[in-house]
């Protein structure tokens, strides 16, 4: 697969304290396993990272700000190569992720392949419960998937081209988190492609280690994955990353909060408090799973972030959907 030619592209906004490292880590695999050129796609960045690139021997393309998908969009329309590598300028990439992604693409009816996460802030708490999460899911996927995230993965050229690309309307945030790299695995797919996934080829991350920021995204996350799903409704019920219960999960949550109001009227008294208590019991498997497997107990921090998440991601599925009424009420009168 070597000889087939890769072009790694890597899009950022603002990425200036991580962006020295990606680029650092990503230029010395030049030349080596197919890889020919690297892309960087500046995203509008308003703050070093233009000149922080410079110093690079990358080819550097610059957008007033489309979002993640335009700026991916932009790079892979951008190069030559059969092969499409992503990630992102807060990943730093192991020496030898190309290599043991490559094989993977022997096999013509595969159409892409992506890794898995290191973790970059190892001292942080909430790093390691996001990122021991993180692996524990991509550890019990089967080799064949139905989902692959943008962060490290490589695509066909020409299944790009045939469907597209990422989508930059529906599910595309600029400036933010979206959803258009799991839009992306559901149309391949369902096209007949066949995605697999490599854990042992990492990208180390900088998982987010403030509390506030961390449920920032996940609002987001919520926001952009209701409209997913009300695409791409059967992924609603799970995918190879998300089961059924983490899907509902946001749904209990916001239902918690909003009956908290009825705590002091009879009927609904003990609602809140009941739904609550599933929402934490809906956080026991994982937190079980990342215990047995890491032998930690600050793993059991997990639930109450799981808990926090899901009220997080619930409040961003609530504003997706009244965002939603309009849209759904004229597809009825149509």
């Amino acid at each position: 697969m070597s000889a087939a030619g890769v072009t790694l592209i890597v899009p950022g906004r603002n990425a200036a304290r991580t962006i020295s490292n990606c680029l650092e880590a990503a230029i010395p695999l030049v030349g080596h396993d197919g890889l020919q050129e690297i892309v960087f796609v500046d995203d509008g960045s308003t703050d070093e990272t233009p000149r922080i690139v410079e110093r690079y021997p990358v080819r550097c393309l610059k957008l007033a700000g489309g979002g993640p998908g335009a700026a991916r969009n932009a790079g892979w329309r951008s190069a030559e190569t059969p092969l499409i590598w992503f990630i992102d300028a807060d990943c730093v990439v192991e020496p030898d992720a190309l290599r043991l992604l490559l094989p993977h693409l022997d096999a013509s009816d595969v159409a892409g392949v992506g890794g898995s996460y290191g973790n970059i802030e190892a001292d942080s708490w909430l790093a390691r419960l996001i990122h021991e999460e993180i692996r524990e899911r991509h550890l019990s996927m089967n080799a064949d998937v139905n989902y692959l995230g943008s962060f490290n993965v490589i695509y066909r050229r020409d299944v790009l081209e045939s469907l597209g690309g990422f989508d930059e309307e529906h599910f595309n945030g600029p400036g933010a988190p979206g959803a258009e790299d799991a839009d992306l695995s559901y149309r391949i797919v369902a096209v007949g492609h066949r995605l697999r996934v490599e854990p042992r080829a990492l990208t180390g991350h900088y998982h987010p280690t403030r509390l506030k920021s961390y449920l920032r995204t996940q609002r987001l996350h919520g926001y952009w994955a209701t409209r997913l799903y009300l695409r791409h409704r059967g992924m609603a019920r799970r995918n190879s990353y998300a089961s059924f219960w983490d899907h509902v999960q946001p749904a209990v949550a916001v239902a918690a909060i909003a009956g908290m109001p009825g705590l002091a009227a009879p009927p609904f008294r003990f609602l809140s408090p009941v739904l609550l208590l599933v929402l934490l019991l809906l956080q026991l498997p994982m937190t079980g799973r990342l215990l047995r497997r890491t032998k930690n107990w600050q793993m059991l921090w997990f639930a109450p972030l799981g808990m926090a998440r899901a009220m997080a991601r619930g409040i961003g599925m609530s504003h997706a959907l009244l965002r939603s009424i309009p849209d759904m009420l004229r597809s009825r009168q149509q």
